[in-house]
């Protein structure tokens, strides 16, 4: 088939498209700090823009509001937080707000810098409970407005750890000099290796032992299902094992969670720092909040509080020397005029004697949380003391509570799903620094095309191997997850065909879950013997674009991923090991909205990287005669499509549209070579 010339293009996260360039501290900091703030001012303009753009009726009807909501207080929460119930009568609307986001109150006027925000820990169909840094203000306990927003305090955290890096000294300057330039790097042999866990393969050992002997930096590279996270692990234990600081990050909340699971279950004594509620509910036990609460320590700075804020409500019987009561008049002056009994240019002598006791209560207030402050930091200091190690978020590794922490070893789980900034944010806290990921999958989500074009999507990980080559980097080689023919396209395109299929998975199928078919709903398609079929939709059913939507979605294709799905089902999958992909959010959601099952997932394949199912039916979407496939030609998107299924694999595709792609148009010819294809009539 001929193809357009354009279309003969340098793939993203090839070595091609990687910048080799070194840097000087002040090259980096500048490149890098308008990359975020450029990224921050997208994701805040988009929230404000259509926050002034919709009514608040509009923005609730589009999920991301709710107005008319009631507060009530609902008392102190871990952390000392301000917890505030919002309810309405008839029931909260349907809404994308969920646990943990963050949510900005208001009257109705959303953009104000008045309005406090809060995070929220609670979600019922009547409710939405947040909780607040500071004491919420009065008039929230009324009829007020909730709004979902966006969190700034990451970027923050980005622009911070880069300032900070010339000032760093020892260890963490040379790790620092060696992520910014290639140099030489320094490693000590290791003889014997001694594996707290046994099972481990040859290639995660090898990674393990090269962690282990380099002084500055590893990179571990681990393809779909070769055990990024277990090998990580092992690697921590390694450190602890040898009495060694240890910090332990991911980009995301459901990622730390997976090293925080993993590292209880191998018995370790692990500090999960974060917002309770972003953690599984089975983990918060491991929160920093949570065992703060059994802390001594802790509950004495509890009881201070409690006493600092029966004052503060004390003080409110008593008039604050503000406004026009304050009349320029110094804190000593107001003493000084109440010891005396006298007033002052219109201020009678009793509302000076309110004012001085109001500054008398603002002073105890004052010595009490500096006292809480003292408290609550020396608890932090013992709680994180009998630690085996920390696990975080990139972002929170810069939290208050680990502000004077100092790690030997930093390890990122997942390195290859977020920025080079938000890495930044956890490695100049140590000496030495671990990279678990795989650039051969989709990198972070970029807003800003500017940002994007300009780099922020390459990750510090590839960077790093387009820099110094693959001797920094050891590959994960034997996957836990596939059947060997649906590995094997992917390993060969992207893995230079190195990967191998453990004998475990290597044949499996859903042969071996299901016994029997007594209906005979099997159809050819469906052959549970075979791990990969293709039914091609060429001519037959066609993309088409909403009205104010760049997505795209295909109305035929989701018709046959609904009935595929409801067959499997009849014949005993169950949905949950059952997944709907789809490149393309409005084709995921129109076929949500046609398949009506609780426990099956419909997910867009950004979304369900890193997850895994037993049936994996694939839409591709494009469907047009001019051999357009958009955001489908970066072909780490197709890698991770093809990566999902551990026993079978079902692609809906127009395989006339996609073959104007080599890659596309090779796939297709694998699967007819071994697996199966069928065209499709209506």
């Amino acid at each position: 088939m001929s193809r357009p010339e354009n279309l003969s293009i340098v793939e993203p996260g090839s070595p091609e498209s990687i910048s080799q360039k070194e840097y000087s501290i002040e090259e980096y900091v500048e490149h890098f700090s308008e990359l975020v703030e450029l990224e921050r001012q997208e994701e805040m303009e988009r929230h404000e823009r259509e926050m002034k753009q919709l009514s608040g009726w509009e923005r609730q009807k589009e999920g991301r509001a709710i107005l008319n909501a009631r507060a009530r207080d609902d008392g102190i929460g871990l952390g000392g937080k301000f917890l505030v119930k919002f309810v309405r009568k008839d029931g909260l609307p349907e809404i994308e707000i969920s646990v943990g986001d963050l949510v900005r109150i208001s009257k109705n006027e959303p953009l104000s810098d008045d309005n406090p925000s809060g995070t929220v820990i609670e979600k019922t169909g009547y409710s939405l409970k947040a909780a607040f840094d500071d004491r919420p203000p009065e008039w929230m306990y009324d009829k007020v407005r909730i709004d979902l927003y966006v969190n700034d305090i990451t970027y923050q955290r980005m622009l911070d750890a880069l300032e900070k890096i010339d000032d760093l000294k020892g260890k963490k300057r040379r790790l620092i000099d060696t992520l910014l330039n290639e140099k030489d790097r320094h490693s000590n042999p290791v003889e014997k290796v001694y594996f707290c866990n046994r099972e481990l393969n040859e290639s995660q050992k090898e990674a393990v032992k090269k962690a282990i002997e380099s002084e500055e930096f590893h990179l571990v590279h681990g393809p779909p299902g070769t055990g990024k996270t277990v090998t990580s692990v092992e690697i921590i234990e390694q450190a602890i094992e040898k009495e060694k600081e240890v910090l332990a990050c991911a980009d995301s909340n459901v990622a730390v969670d997976n090293l925080v699971e993993h590292l209880v279950s191998r018995g370790r004594e692990v500090v999960r720092v974060g917002h309770p509620a972003r953690v599984t509910p089975v983990l918060r036990k491991h929160t920093l909040d949570y065992i703060l609460e059994k802390n001594d320590t802790y509950q004495k700075a509890q009881e201070l509080r409690e006493k600092a804020f029966d004052l503060k409500d004390k003080q409110d019987e008593y008039t604050y020397p503000s406004g026009r009561w304050r009349r320029g008049l110094s804190n000593e002056a107001i003493k000084s005029l109440a010891e005396k009994g006298k007033g002052s240019r219109g201020i009678p002598p009793q509302k000076i004697k309110e004012m001085a006791k109001s500054l008398e209560i603002q002073e105890d207030v004052d010595e009490l949380f500096e006292k809480i402050d003292r408290l609550e930091k020396k608890a932090v200091g013992e709680v994180l003391d009998k630690s085996d190690v920390v696990c975080t978020t990139n972002s929170s590794s810069a939290s208050q509570a680990l502000e004077d922490e100092k790690f030997d070893l930093c390890v990122i789980d997942e390195a290859t799903q977020a920025t080079e900034p938000s890495c930044l944010i956890p490695a100049i806290k140590a000496e030495k620094l671990v990279m678990a990921g795989d650039h051969k999958q989709l990198p972070p989500t970029i807003l800003n095309e500017r940002a994007k074009d300009e780099g922020l999507d390459e990750t510090m990980f590839e960077r790093l191997i387009a820099l110094y080559g693959d001797d920094i980097k050891t590959l994960l080689k034997i996957q836990y997850r596939m059947h060997e023919k649906i590995m094997r396209f992917s390993a060969d395109e992207f893995y230079d065909g190195e990967l191998i299929a453990d004998e475990t998975v290597k044949t499996h199928t859903l042969k071996d879950i299901i016994e029997e078919d007594p209906n005979g709903k099997f159809e050819k398609v469906l052959d549970p013997e075979v791990p990969i079929s293709l039914i091609d939709t060429q001519g037959e059913m066609s993309e088409r674009t909403r009205a104010g939507s760049t997505s795209k979605e295909n109305p035929g294709e989701a018709v046959l991923a609904e009935s595929l799905v409801t067959s499997y089902v009849d014949v005993g999958i169950e949905a949950a090991d059952i997944g709907i992909i789809t490149p393309y959010k409005d084709q995921a959601d129109l076929i949500r909205n046609k398949v009506k099952k609780e426990e099956l997932e419909i997910d867009t394949v950004d979304g369900f990287q890193g997850r895994e199912k037993e049936v994996i039916v694939l839409s591709l979407t494009r469907s047009n005669d001019r051999g357009v496939i958009g955001f489908l030609r970066d072909l780490r998107r197709l890698n991770v499509s093809l990566t999902r299924a551990k026993r079978k694999l079902i692609l809906l595709c127009d395989t006339e549209t996609l073959s104007y792609h080599e890659i596309y148009d090779k796939l297709f010819d694998y699967v007819e070579k071994e697996g199966k294809s069928f065209e499709v009539s209506v």
